[in-house]
């Protein structure tokens, strides 16, 4: 039974034309997921799930399998969970679990998929995700007065009670649990990475700014 790793990449992106293949310190934005997952013992075959040529073309020449998208999948609403099942239903072998790397998500710390996996088998869940600390007084606007969320007025910064977002940088999950359609359960495990990649998403030139800045930061 082998892990794999999917590396989901739609063509078409509004805000970022081009994104998933636009380049990043030299590199196409998606080689350097692909090369990331090259460098883990822990996974054995990487496959880029794309409906794009151009995405499918730089792909393979990092090394990666692809698995072409069918349209009816493809849409801008269509559930990532879609994707990555249709990847198992069309390879030939039994696949125990599924590393999901985002694109968008570049930057990773060397040793964290190593980190997550011991953590997702001494847990024994079915699904592992990464969090980070947010550390944002939180509020919501109605009728134009502002209504704190996760704080009171005057409440320092340091006394809020801990939330945490959903950062991207990876996923692990059973195969079972995304032919069932589901990437997170409700007993998956929350990794808490606080990274100053964490914060990178790329979804804007001004996220492609930041993350070439950190690259060159931290080599």
């Amino acid at each position: 039974m082998k892990n794999i790793a999917i590396i989901p990449a739609r063509g078409n992106s509004k805000r970022l034309p081009g994104k998933n293949i636009i380049p990043l310190a030299n590199l196409p934005l998606i080689a350097h997921s692909i090369k990331y997952a090259q460098q883990q013992d822990e996974v054995d075959e990487i496959y880029v799930t794309t409906d794009d040529r151009d995405i499918k073309e730089t792909a393979l020449y990092f090394g990666a399998k692809v698995i072409d998208r069918p349209p009816h999948i493809s849409g801008d609403h269509e559930p990532t969970v879609s994707a990555l099942k249709h990847v198992l239903q069309s390879i030939n072998y039994d696949v125990e679990n599924v590393i999901v790397l985002q694109p968008t998500n570049p930057l990773r710390p060397k040793n964290l998929l190593h980190e997550a996996m011991n953590l997702f088998n001494s847990k024994n869940r079915d699904s592992l995700f990464t969090v980070s600390q947010n550390r944002h007084k939180l509020g919501k606007i109605n009728s134009e007065q502002f209504e704190p969320y996760n704080y009171e007025f005057g409440q320092r910064s340091q006394d809020l009670e801990p939330l945490y977002f959903e950062n991207g940088l990876l996923y692990i999950s059973k195969a079972e649990l995304i032919l069932d359609n589901k990437i997170i359960s409700k007993k998956a495990y929350p990794f808490i990475i606080n990274h100053i990649f964490a914060n990178v998403d790329i979804d804007t030139q001004d996220d492609l700014e930041y993350a070439e800045y950190l690259i060159q930061k931290y080599n």
